[in-house]
Order: structure tokens, then sequence, then C-alpha cells
């Protein structure tokens, strides 16, 4: 959709069909409103996480709530008098008074409520990581980028002002050119077995509408509402949840787009059901333009870079280290530091490059009203969500992962195709 139309003239063309995408119109019409205007939102997903963004857009007009958990979407209804309710995402897209949509939901069900939202004309905030497999994350990314439409990853730390602050020490040169990057997180999730026993669902809970897209499970409080991060069915564990928040600042600041190989240093047996608690991995980008190839290291669980790397990264539970020709840079979500500290006494950061954001869903608010662009949209974080899940991928097939990005091909593991390529029951799609 062109962003340019002013969104009276869109509402006075209808329902558009083109390429198979099919556009509902708005009451209000779609593209650039005036910044005094607010938006209609419809959030998908209430509490945890989707309550935490439902709060930072309620400055908009709320005029739609859809949760799968009648407890949760009678809570937030409180809240929002106005908004209607649904607990099935598909019947409230059809609601033609929302102008964008917040996608909450676990992440076995990113990538078709998403996909449903970016067909429908919406602009989309979608939780990460952006899907629950890669071929999910391809498809996505370029069905918002072909409709131009808005959208934005759950990456909110993308929008702190740590962050920023390195990504201009790398870009401005700081500790020369980078080859090595080291990045891990504390998290635990999986190396469980499953339930023993699976009682029936509760009566609030429309649990079918929970599964979504994938095959038939039984109900277990094991897996809703908040231990579903456990198992592969529904996440993908540590490297799924927290890959696209700490990935997130080499791929900013060293430019990273898709990697070429990643591989399984060490971790625990591989279980068919439940993600591993901890792991060690590698990837391998290729050189861009004048910058060189780079191997970035994931840690989770526990394990972080050997004290013979760096004896201060040993120290922080999760962190990023960069490590160049003339230095290292490690920083977690909040702070930085410049090693070896000797060598920096005196240092001089450069004046600030980037600007400091308006905050990481007001900035996908505003863009939505201008037509502006984001800092996270799908362009960005798509290729940021598959390189974490490609992680996964080399676990679960036991060997390290020669990756044809383009064709999303393991080449030298066909076996991989089960895990790279989303499979869904009958009655739903992309």
């Amino acid at each position: 959709m062109n962003s340019s139309l002013n969104r009276r003239q869109f509402i006075r063309r209808g329902v558009l069909s083109a390429g198979g995408v099919w556009l509902i119109t708005s009451g209000r019409g779609f593209g650039k409103i005036s910044p005094n205007e607010k938006l209609n939102i419809g959030c998908i997903g209430t509490a945890g996480r989707a309550g935490d963004d439902l709060k930072e857009v309620s400055g908009q007009n709320i005029v739609a709530l859809c949760d799968v958990d009648e407890r949760n979407l009678a809570k937030a209804a409180q809240n929002f008098p106005r908004a209607k309710t649904y607990t099935d995402f598909r019947a409230m897209i059809d609601q033609k008074d929302i102008d964008a949509i917040v996608v909450g939901t676990p992440d076995h069900t990113h990538a078709v409520a998403t996909m449903a939202a970016l067909k429908s004309g919406r602009h989309v905030y979608c939780e990460k990581p952006l899907t629950h497999t890669i071929s999910e994350a391809r498809l996505v990314t370029e069905t918002a980028h072909k409709l131009k439409l808005v959208t934005q990853i759950g990456t909110q730390i993308h929008a702190e002002k740590n962050y920023r602050r390195v990504v201009e020490l790398v870009k401005a040169d700081v500790i020369g050119q980078i080859r090595e990057v080291h990045v891990w997180v504390s998290a635990v999730y999986g190396g469980m077995n499953l339930p023993a026993n699976y009682p029936p669902a509760p009566s609030y809970l429309h649990f079918d509408s929970w599964l979504g897209p994938i095959p038939e499970h039984p109900y277990s409080p094991e897996w809703v509402p908040f231990k579903w991060r456990n198992w592969w069915a529904f996440g993908g564990g540590s490297l799924a949840d927290f890959g696209c928040h700490y990935m997130d600042l080499p791929f900013w600041a060293l430019d990273l787009k898709y990697p070429v190989s990643a591989e399984v240093i060490d971790g625990p047996p591989r279980h068919p059901d439940s993600t591993p608690p901890w792991l060690i991995a590698a990837f391998q980008f290729p050189a861009r333009g004048p910058l060189p190839a780079v191997k970035l290291t994931w840690y989770h669980g526990g394990k972080r870079p050997s004290k013979q790397v760096s004896e201060d990264a040993a120290e922080w539970g999760s962190g990023v280290l960069f490590i160049g020709e003339k230095g290292m840079i490690l920083s977690d979500y909040t702070k930085h530091q410049l090693l070896p500290e000797k060598q920096f006494v005196g240092f001089k950061a450069p004046a600030p490059t980037i600007p400091d954001s308006i905050g990481h869903h007001l900035e996908w608010i505003e863009a939505c009203k201008t037509g502006g662009q984001t800092t996270c949209r799908f362009d960005y974080s798509g290729p940021l969500t598959e390189t974490a899940l490609l992680g996964n991928v080399a676990f679960r097939v036991g060997k390290k992962i020669e990756w044809d990005a383009k064709r999303l091909r393991a080449t030298n593991a066909p076996e991989a195709d089960q895990y790279i390529h989303h499979q869904y029951r009958p009655g739903w799609k992309l």
C-alpha cells in the first residue's frame, strides 16, 4: 500500500485485492495522518509482556483487545471499556476501524497473527523473536517490505541511550576493525521432560486458539501460560528469546545481516521436545564492504567467555564484548566500558551522532502517523531473528550449518529443512 495515501482517500477505495493480499479499509482510512490524531490500535495479547506493550500504546485509541484467556481479556477490558473484545485474532482483524496492531502472543503464533495484520493493511508492532521459524521470518519480512507498512519488533533496549553510545564508539573506529564478538546471557530455559499427565484445559482458556497453526497438542500447565519457551513446539529457549536483544547490538554496530554458517561449540544432549538449558554456538558473518568478516560466539545458561578472552567479561552476568585491533568494548543493556581500562584513561567519547529515541513504541506510533521509518523495522529485525533461530537449527541437527540465506537452505544438511520451514496443521497458512 502506498503510505502517502491520504486517509480520507483510502477509505473511498473500498476493499482492495492485489497479488493475493487482502486489504480491509479502516473506517478512518490508512496512510499519513495528523501527528495530533490518535491511532486506532488493536492488541493481540493483553497480559505479561503483551500487557507491557498495551500500556506503552495506551495513549492512543485502544479499539480492540484479543486474548485467548478470558480472565486476562476481562481485566484489560476494564481499563479500555470502549474496546471490542475477542478470543480469536482472526475475528479481531475483521474489525474495520483498526489502523495498527500489536502482536504480543507466544512465538508460535507471531507469524500468523502478524501476516494476517499486514495483509489486512495494518501497521504492526510484534514482540521478539519476530517468528518461530526462519521461513516465517523471511515471508513476514518480505510482505511488510512489499506493502510498505510501518513495522517494529519488540527489542525495546534498542531505544535506550547505552546501545547508541556503543554503536557510535564502534563506528568511530575507537577500537579498530572488529573480527570477533562474544554475546552471552544468563537466562535458562528448557532441559525438561514432557509432562506425565495432561489435565483438561480450564474453561476460561481457548486452548485451540492458543495453539494456532502448530500440530495439535494436549493442554498442559507446563506450557500455558508462562512456560512455553521451554519447548520447541512453542518457542526457542534462551537463544530465540534473548538473541534478538543482545545480538541486536553487534547487528547494529557492525551492519550484520545473514550469517554464512552456524555451529554448536558445546551444549547438552539434544532433547526432541525441550530447548537446551545452556549452549555455546558460533556464527560466521561475511565481509561487508570495507568491514571484515566477523565471528560471533553466543553463550547462554550461565556460560560466558573465558578469562583468557577477557577477565572483565567473565564477571558480567550478561553482555556483549567487541574485540577490535586496538582494544575492546564491553557492554550490557545499561552500561559499557572500554578495555583495557589503563589504555583508555582520559579517553573522551566522540560527540553523539545517533539521536536519542522518543521511545520504542512511540517511534512506531509516530511512523504510523507520518509514513516515517522505525529503527527496528522488519527489514532489520527479520535477519536478526533468522540468525538467532539458525543457532537452534544447528543444535537440533547436531552439525555445523553451511547457510545459503538466499535460498533458505542448509547446503550440507538437508535434514535441517524440518526445522527451517514452518509446518502448519490444516486450516492455517501465512
